[in-house]
């Protein structure tokens, strides 16, 4: 048999044709249970064996611990799971992959299942033309399920025939009679075709599809299975790259878990394999070593019970891999403040995982510009000139933080919204980016607040004892509308009120009208410094305006007015 380049296209091809189709089968059933899952995850957090049990279900569900691990790596970088919670959860990742084989070995290789493929896409298909999200997700689940059982169809038969091509075939086994170090080359060679496909599942199928056809012993392909599981951990290393620490600890830990079971279990492997050749013997099977077609279950059988005894093993360590991975990667300290910690690892697969991260980011946004009132503050009471100074350039920095992370998170949610999006999801989409326009010119007015003081400080004016009095009262009530913002971005965003809200933009107003007052009283006297008048104008002016801005953060949250809300409290 040929095997040119045309052939090498058509391998590639078919490839290509059974990733997409576990890519869009993946890809809807996370639309179809995105909220759900989000609720799968919060619940499993109580132990790790509900952790191990939930990672295995997902990977069973979407057919890719690659996706699991990108999602549990996304979660932790959104600050939804814990480093211990994460690791329980790819523990159970590398188990659910394992159901990959077997839907391959049983169902792929002894039912034509893409003789059903077109009749299953004939009726995804007309589902695509719904109007309601979940009816087209599912069509998306049908149609990527028989993409991908015709993948594997296109896959078996472009594979070449190795029988009929002696020197491919001799190439090969110069290296399957070298002892441990062929296992160490296949393992090699495993891991290096799960990085190129970018999906273990997908290479698990090629590993198959050679077995079956003949290409490479059992033994060797075992081999190959465990670089796979090495492989797999690539992907999610490669999606922490851009996410915090965090993000990057939950990836290391997934790496050093599969590859300390890959070390232990190549001086086992003799012995299982010899375990599982004698069980399929005895249960009236073929043996693995003689008949190539026997290769697939047995093969399953190894993956399977690899997977299992290893994560029974470190299910125990789980604590110690995460000190391990903390040592390994140590924090950065202060800089680690001043980097996004929620945004950071690319597009979730669906608008309500992505909006999660986007809601975390925004609270802590929320966090910084409360900081920025607490340093303008301390500006105004202290009196050593190079404290000021310092605080001056700590707002600065601030301020140039705000920009950068309103930015972010506006950048983030534009590429949320040209996904296809519910109603509500469409609304929190707008109200995240109200919110954080709305954080950003907090920070400026702050900003701007502190260059008023600067020059104040700079051209040496003093306020009066009554006037500092004046301003760092209204400085605490903002700093107390800040806590009630600050709780309502943490909060569930169904469950927030307006009305302690209202009440205190009501304070605040209050507070800024009885500063007037007491500012036009003074004009009258002759003796007034109206340099330091103008300045005390400026900055309660100023809080009001930031007062403002913290009252519409919790308007674009319910979705709900101040003015209305004032009516309902009046007619009660």
């Amino acid at each position: 048999m040929k095997f040119g380049f045309f052939e090498f296209l058509q391998l590639f091809g078919a490839l290509g044709f059974f990733i997409y189709g576990m890519k869009i089968m993946s890809e809807g059933i996370q639309k179809v249970a995105g909220a759900k899952m989000r609720q799968i995850l919060s619940a499993m957090t109580s132990n790790r064996v509900k952790g191990v049990l939930t990672g295995f279900t997902i990977t069973s569900i979407v057919q890719s611990s690659s996706a699991t691990t990108v999602l549990i790596v996304s979660f932790v970088n959104a600050g939804l799971l814990s480093l211990v919670e994460a690791i329980g959860v790819i523990m159970g990742a590398n188990i659910g992959t394992t159901i990959t084989a077997w839907l391959i070995s049983i169902i792929g290789f002894k039912v034509k299942i893409d003789a059903f493929a077109l009749p299953i896409i004939a009726l995804g298909f007309p589902m695509l033309f719904f109007n309601r999200s979940k009816v087209k997700s599912w069509g998306e689940v049908l149609i990527g399920f028989a993409l991908l059982f015709l993948g594997l169809a296109y896959l078996k038969s472009s594979v070449p025939d190795l029988r009929a091509n002696p020197e491919i075939l001799s190439f090969l086994s110069e290296y399957t009679n070298l002892g441990v170090l062929s296992i160490l080359i296949f393992i090699g060679i495993g891991t290096l075709l799960t990085v190129i496909v970018q999906s273990s599942s997908a290479a698990m199928a090629l590993t198959l599809v050679m077995a079956n056809n003949g290409w490479i012993s059992f033994d060797m392909a075992a081999a190959m299975v465990l670089g796979e599981n090495i492989g797999t951990t690539i992907t999610a290393n490669l999606a922490a790259t851009i996410g915090n620490i965090h993000a990057k600890r939950a990836a290391l830990a997934h790496l050093m878990f599969n590859v300390f079971g890959v070390i232990w279990i190549i001086f086992m492997m003799p012995i299982l394999l010899s375990t599982i050749d004698s069980y399929l013997q005895n249960s009236g099977g073929s043996s693995p070593y003689a008949k190539p077609e026997a290769i697939p279950i047995a093969l399953s059988i190894f993956h399977t019970t690899f997977n299992v005894i290893n994560t029974l093993i470190l299910v125990n360590f789980v604590n110690f891999i995460a000190k391990a991975v903390t040592r390994l990667l140590p924090s950065r300290g202060d800089d680690e403040e001043y980097h996004l910690e929620y945004i950071g690892t690319g597009m979730m697969d669906t608008a309500e995982l992505s909006l999660e991260e986007a809601t975390k980011e925004t609270a802590r946004f929320g966090e910084i510009t409360s900081k920025m009132s607490g340093f303008l503050k301390e500006l105004i009471e202290v009196k050593k000139s190079k404290r000021q100074i310092k605080l001056l350039s700590k707002i600065r920095k601030y301020e140039e933080i705000t920009d950068r992370v309103e930015e972010e998170i506006t950048n983030y949610l534009m590429k949320v919204s040209q996904g296809r999006l519910s109603n509500e999801t469409s609304i929190r989409v707008a109200s995240l980016l109200s919110i954080a326009n709305d954080l950003e010119r907090i920070g400026d007015i702050i900003f701007q607040m502190s260059k008023d003081i600067s020059r104040k400080i700079e051209d040496e004016i003093d306020f009066s004892e009554e006037q500092q009095k004046g301003i760092l009262k209204m400085l605490d009530i903002i700093d107390e509308a800040f806590d009630i913002m600050k709780n309502n971005l943490k909060s569930n965003y169904r469950t927030v009120s307006m009305i302690e809200a209202v009440q205190k933009e009501a304070e605040i107003n209050s507070q800024r009208n009885k500063l007037r007052k007491q500012h036009l009283k003074r004009l009258e006297d002759k003796s007034f410094n109206v340099k330091s008048g103008t300045v005390y104008k400026d900055l309660f002016y100023s809080c009001e305006k930031v007062g403002d801005h913290i009252i519409n953060v919790t308007e674009a949250i319910t979705g709900e007015k101040e003015k209305e809300v004032k009516e309902q409290l009046t007619h009660v």
